[in-house]
């Protein structure tokens, strides 16, 4: 089972408000919880984001739709409480409340029409609404990036092999390793030993260095690489090493390296461009959008 669509709750709340009394959006959470019959792991999916509980999200915003079609109000701070258009609209008995019931109320349509628009922009049908506006943003941000992913890992394969060299060192630098920048580039591709394309430092003074395996490919590093490269490590006595690669990683390579010693981290080409947007490597900033929420502590007169 999977945490209801976002519609799903409006009649819950609103059964629950029914008897006129103030009601925590908490004590909501417990009712739905158990009307829904719901697990562990719905109460518990997150946002794409990783920030709130998707159920959690869902209600809040179930609330505040009601509110805004002044079905609901708020008699204070994390609770709500139904108004007569509630009790009229509850007398309805509808079997499901949705957004197009709730588009009857003026109060409601003027909340959802962008402010500049002069009309309605195309949009999915009120039916198919099965998400917040927090997870509709994230799921556009998310889907954003994976673009932009994309196109910076066919940048990088389209480059040569010392470009990529150079690409992960800046990286590595970025991140806070190496020193600087001249000593980073000074270590990668010098030491000659196979298995290992480079040294750097893990931290500006020196107490410790990482040993670098670079290779620009485009097919799967199985285990038997990345063998060669930690009998490389041994050769060394090295204690940590790094093998990044535009390519990925089998499974049998990402069980070897779990269970060995030296410490080894495997960065494919995916994490590498993460990496990169994370560390604004490569890409700068298009547009930045604020999310604010409301300060009701500035609104409180006690």
């Amino acid at each position: 089972m999977a945490v209801p669509d976002f519609q799903s709750f409006f009649k819950p709340i609103l059964d629950i408000a029914a008897d006129n009394q103030e009601h925590s959006v908490k004590d909501a959470r417990t009712i739905i919880t158990s009307v829904m019959n719901l697990s562990v792991d719905d109460l518990t999916e997150k946002l794409p984001s990783g920030t709130q509980f998707k159920f959690d999200n869902r209600i809040a915003w179930a609330i505040s739709y009601f509110v805004q079609a002044k079905v609901l109000e708020r008699p204070r701070r994390a609770y709500f409480k139904i108004t007569d258009r509630g009790r009229e609209l509850h007398q309805q008995n509808h079997s499901r409340i949705n957004i197009a019931i709730l588009k009857a109320y003026p109060e409601f349509l003027e909340f959802q029409t962008p402010r500049t628009a002069h009309h309605t922009p195309p949009a999915e049908t009120d039916a198919l609404v099965t998400a917040t506006p927090d997870e509709i943003l994230q799921q556009a941000y998310q889907s954003m990036r994976n673009d932009l992913a994309s196109e910076i890992l066919e940048k990088i394969k389209n480059n040569s092999p010392g470009y990529f060299e150079n690409l992960v060192v800046d990286l590595l630098v970025t991140m806070g390793y190496g020193g600087s920048r001249a000593d980073a580039g000074q270590s990668l591709g010098r030491s000659g030993d196979e298995g290992i394309d480079g040294i750097i430092k893990e931290d500006r003074l020196g107490l410790d260095v990482i040993y670098l395996q670079a290779k620009r490919w485009d097919s799967t590093v199985g285990r038997p690489e990345i063998q060669r490269f930690v009998g490389a490590l041994h050769g060394k006595r090295a204690k940590k090493g790094v093998f990044i690669t535009t390519g990925r990683f089998s499974n049998d390579a990402v069980d070897y390296v779990a269970t060995i010693d030296p410490k080894v981290i495997l960065i494919d080409g995916r994490a590498l461009v993460e990496y990169m947007i994370d560390f604004n490597l490569g890409v700068t900033t298009a547009t930045t959008y604020e999310i604010k929420r409301i300060d009701s502590d500035y609104f409180s007169e006690e």
